[in-house]
């Protein structure tokens, strides 16, 4: 499954149902930029488990004040709509499929 770049306007059609990740994110982030490939690899492992889904903050901040995004990289994982998880900062592979798993 491909990461998919989510906006204001597209966020409930996109995450609000399944599994998701999403990682609010900021093109100036170095933390960001590092986790980046981390999440392309995370696809090709468990991306049959979970959708990922990107929302810059930057170009849409209404979502992410509406989550209370206070410092990027942040990931929330949504299971069916709601909100299991959430966690800041930059995560190794490993850690972040644990995060994933243990929110669903």
């Amino acid at each position: 499954m491909a990461i998919i770049h989510a906006t204001d306007q597209t966020f409930d059609q996109e995450v609000l149902k399944d599994v998701v990740l999403v990682d609010f994110w900021a093109a100036w982030c170095g933390p960001c930029k590092m986790l980046a490939p981390i999440l392309e690899e995370v696809d090709a492992e468990i991306g049959n488990e979970v959708k990922i889904v990107k929302v810059d903050v930057e170009e849409n901040p209404v979502i992410a004040e509406e989550y209370q995004i206070m410092s990027i990289p942040s990931l929330l994982v949504f299971k069916d709509g709601e909100l299991k998880a959430k966690t800041a900062g930059f995560l190794p592979k490993e850690d972040l499929i644990d995060f994933i798993r243990q929110a669903e």
